[in-house]
């Protein structure tokens, strides 16, 4: 059995995400045929520069990343060796499905241009 399957394990990464301003969507994971997954929390790492301005992030599916938190502030990564889990609150939330690309994008991101790595904790279902 795939770790995965029966625990949480890392599952997308580690894999750089754009994190200034103007950048688009990063994904993180995509969720393969014949699964379903639930995220746990994704660390983001390192960044290779000042993520001050960076106040506002969302993250998972679709083109905005509004299906799992909206909001996230970064701001006070602000040195390389920063590191910060981020973790849903306690609320409701959808199944991902396959095909499902799970991701970062800025919205009010970062006034340089900065990258992180970004690792996704969670559980795959077989469906």
């Amino acid at each position: 059995m795939d770790l995965a399957t029966i625990g949480l394990a890392a599952l997308g990464g580690p894999v750089t995400v754009d994190l200034q301003d103007t950048d688009g969507k990063t994904t993180i994971y995509t969720v393969p045929v014949g699964y379903a997954m639930v995220p746990f929390a994704v660390l983001l790492k390192n960044p290779t520069a000042s993520l001050a301005g960076g106040t506002e992030f969302d993250l998972g599916d679709g083109a905005a990343c509004t299906t799992w938190l909206q909001d996230v502030d970064l701001h006070l990564m602000i040195a390389t060796t920063d590191f910060r889990w981020i973790t849903s609150n306690n609320i409701k939330y959808t199944v991902y499905d396959a095909g499902d690309a799970f991701g970062i994008i800025p919205v009010t991101g970062a006034t340089a241009d900065a990258q992180a790595t970004a690792i996704l904790l969670g559980m795959l279902f077989a469906v």
